[in-house]
């Protein structure tokens, strides 16, 4: 299970982590809308008050999280197969 145990907000949107495997990159949510569930990022004061969460994740208060996997995915560029027991591609989709 991967988690996050380090973040930076940088400018632009964008956001550095490191995760307890010792991956560690940026994310850009600069092409997210700022509608929705999205809308409180036009402060960005707001998008500054990202936080780690208890299980891990990337939150800003009780209203958004991104999972730590999918970050994980993103940060690293390995495919999902590489989230599952011994890369099993079987259990990929589950």
């Amino acid at each position: 299970m991967k988690n996050i145990t380090a973040l930076k907000v940088l400018d632009g949107y964008r956001v550095w982590l490191r995760f307890n495997d010792g991956a560690e990159g940026e994310v850009n949510f600069s092409r997210k809308p700022h509608t929705g569930v999205y809308a409180p990022w036009r402060d960005y004061a707001y998008f500054r008050r990202a936080c780690i969460g208890d299980s891990g994740e990337l939150r800003w208060d009780e209203q958004l999280d991104f999972g730590p996997e999918s970050l994980w995915l993103q940060v690293t560029g390995q495919p999902a197969a590489a989230l599952t027991p011994a890369g099993d591609p079987a259990l990929a989709h589950a």
